[in-house]
């Protein structure tokens, strides 16, 4: 069979697919279970790969939910990555249960052409990605090693092949001074909560002399216990973002500054944490993208034409894109409404829903089928990644 065969025999077997994709979604989406959580997620995609004839070993990386199925022994070695977590009281406005279960689709079909065409397709069930975590200690775990490329897409608002994602740092600051009576001493006391104003007011004094691409956004997490008390604690949790490293850290630098000026000015002890692990940036693999594309646009679907660097968020999907060749591609759910929200949720078990899920698992299959079959092309994806490609 030539690859135009095998393709067809994706798609033919995508089809077949369809519904009981689809019914697995909409499982997911009546039963939503938050980061680390995914006991039932986790366990129904184990399932469907296992009844399908793919190795799978759960409880990776020391995260119960997180899992690891192989199908082939060749090379290239293919990653889908699998997100399964919702959001608290909002469920999949996050969409997970389209793009994880797209990824299990598009390895389903991948598994039944392997005999013929060689390769090895891993599904990575990635837990907690609304936390920034699970891919973080998949990585440290040693997880995603050996592997040529990685990809997964996203259900979206619009189609796009390419997205920035954001560096993400977390910190939490917390001052402290000393408590007094507000009105009858209030000259013996030093006021945590001071402190954090002041932080908050150099901040955004300092966003006046900041790239447009950084993003600093924080809330107060420790205010005092009553009005007639000056604090003696007060804290405050921000997150610093920005489209590479080196800005990244270095917009950290300055707002810990913010904070240790403002504890100066007020004479509080500041103490410094930082929170999950960093985010990385997304490292574009142009090369990869493109493949993703062609097969895109051979199925009918046109990309949007829309910013990639508008609307930006982050993910740990970016961590694995400092590791390997990896794409995440946004498929279209529906126009006009927004990720993180109830309707969005409520939209993937729709038509739409089934139509955007099965985007995402054809697109992803007959990607990894052209990359498993074009030795040049898989070539031309780690050779961009080895030299840099572009980290946006």
């Amino acid at each position: 069979m030539d690859i135009s065969e095998i393709k067809a025999e994706i798609l033919n077997i995508l089809d077949e697919l369809k519904e009981r994709l689809f019914s697995l979604s909409c499982d997911f989406y009546h039963n939503p279970e938050t980061g680390l959580k995914e006991y039932k997620t986790s366990a129904a995609c184990m399932a469907i790969l296992e009844e399908s004839g793919f190795k799978v070993e759960k409880g990776v990386a020391g995260m119960e939910t997180a899992f690891r199925a192989n199908f082939g022994n060749e090379k290239p070695a293919i990653a889908l990555l699998v997100e399964m977590d919702a959001l608290p009281e909002i469920g999949h406005g996050c969409g997970h249960n389209i793009s994880g279960v797209a990824s299990v689709g598009a390895a389903i079909a991948l598994s039944k052409v392997i005999p013929m065409i060689g390769g090895r397709i891993v599904v990575l069930g990635t837990p907690a990605e609304e936390l920034g975590i699970g891919k973080i200690a998949m990585i440290k775990a040693g997880v995603f090693e050996g592997f040529d490329a990685a990809m997964m897409a996203h259900p979206s608002s619009k189609r796009m092949v390419t997205r920035i994602f954001l560096g993400l740092i977390r910190l939490n600051l917390n001052f402290k001074g000393k408590p007094s009576h507000a009105s009858a001493y209030p000259e013996e006391g030093v006021n945590a909560l001071d402190a954090v104003i002041q932080t908050f007011n150099s901040i955004s004094a300092l966003r006046q002399q900041l790239r447009s691409d950084v993003r600093i956004h924080g809330i107060i997490t420790d205010g005092g216990a009553a009005p007639n008390i000056i604090p003696e604690k007060a804290s405050a949790s921000f997150y610093v973002r920005a489209k590479d490293l080196n800005e990244l850290y270095s917009v950290k630098e300055k707002v810990l500054n913010c904070a240790r000026g403002a504890a100066l000015a007020t004479g509080c002890e500041l103490t410094i944490e930082e929170g999950a692990d960093m985010n990385a940036p997304l490292k574009i693999n142009k090369a990869l993208a493109d493949i993703y594309r062609r097969q895109m646009e051979s199925l009918g679907f046109k990309e949007d034409d829309f910013p990639m660097d508008k609307n930006a968020g982050s993910s740990d999907i970016g961590n694995v894109s400092q590791v390997l060749p990896t794409i995440h591609p946004h498929i279209l759910l529906r126009r006009g409404i927004n990720i993180h929200t109830r309707e969005f949720a409520d939209t993937t078990i729709t038509e739409d829903g089934k139509s955007g899920l099965m985007e995402g698992a054809r697109c992803l299959a007959l990607t990894a089928a052209e990359l498993i079959l074009d030795k040049e092309a898989i070539e031309r994806v780690k050779e961009e990644f080895r030299v840099g490609g572009k980290a946006e």
